[in-house]
């Protein structure tokens, strides 16, 4: 059977698949696009009230692609292409819930804190080892971590690069529920029938005024990628990726 992560439309509840096109637990250049466009669409189509990320069977999401950093003819192209998605998932105007059901690793991990509510299965952790790879944060989370963790949960998550199960990451506030294995879907696809259910005007304004001013966010996405592009230019890190893109070919 081929492997087809194309957003499907269940009721009012936009189902996205948080993965390669090639079927890895991780997101590429192309990923990054494709999330992007989706968001864009989804955000003025009336049809979708509520999206819901899923990963891939046991996995989340590993984090991003970190062999196409190495090649910096791609640089350009890579960089809009994580810019604009961190910048519409920011932006996006409706309910956003995540089902995690295994590792949610990098990016696999970011991407979480601009979720309204993670649903996690009880065997799931969380992780964020850029600082282990000498990189900064990306998604505006050294925002969006110290409002949800409190900024010690967020320097010992981000700094320390420590591993969250899922009692500690709803501890620290980062997970909203923890069901039984494999059962995340489901949960987070009934949580999302009860929002789409809601009136429509009063649940986008009610989120609207909770997010905030979300051209902060904004900026600091901006702020972290050049952070992080400044980081690609140093040869200590560049050989970090490239031993961990060895390790995950």
């Amino acid at each position: 059977m081929s492997f087809d992560p194309q957003p499907e439309l269940r009721g009012h509840t936009l189902v996205v698949t948080v993965s390669s096109h090639d079927g890895r637990p991780v997101l590429d250049g192309r990923a990054y696009a494709s999330l992007a466009r989706t968001f864009h669409e989804a955000a003025v189509d009336d049809n979708v009230r509520v999206v819901v990320l899923r990963g891939l069977a046991g996995c989340f999401c590993l984090g991003g692609d970190f062999s196409e950093f190495l090649d910096s003819t791609k640089h350009q192209q890579l960089i809009a292409a994580v810019t604009d998605m961190f910048r519409t998932l920011a932006t996006f105007p409706k309910p956003v819930l995540a089902c995690v059901d295994g590792d949610a690793v990098g990016v696999g991990c970011t991407i979480l804190f601009h979720c309204d509510m993670v649903i996690a299965s009880s065997n799931s952790t969380f992780r964020v080892p850029f600082v282990d790879f000498g990189l900064v944060p990306d998604a505006a989370t050294s925002i969006l971590a110290p409002q949800k963790l409190g900024y010690a949960g967020a320097f010992r998550f981000f700094c320390l690069g420590d591993t969250l199960g899922a009692e500690d990451a709803r501890a620290l506030g980062l997970v909203a529920e923890i069901v039984a294995d494999g059962s995340a879907e489901e949960a987070a696809l009934g949580r999302a029938r009860q929002l789409a259910k809601k009136p429509v005007a009063a649940l986008l304004q009610t989120r609207g005024l909770l997010k905030g001013d979300t051209g902060v966010l904004c900026d600091r996405i901006d702020q972290e990628i050049t952070l992080f592009q400044q980081a690609l230019q140093d040869d200590t890190t560049l050989k970090r990726l490239q031993r961990i893109a060895r390790l995950a070919a």
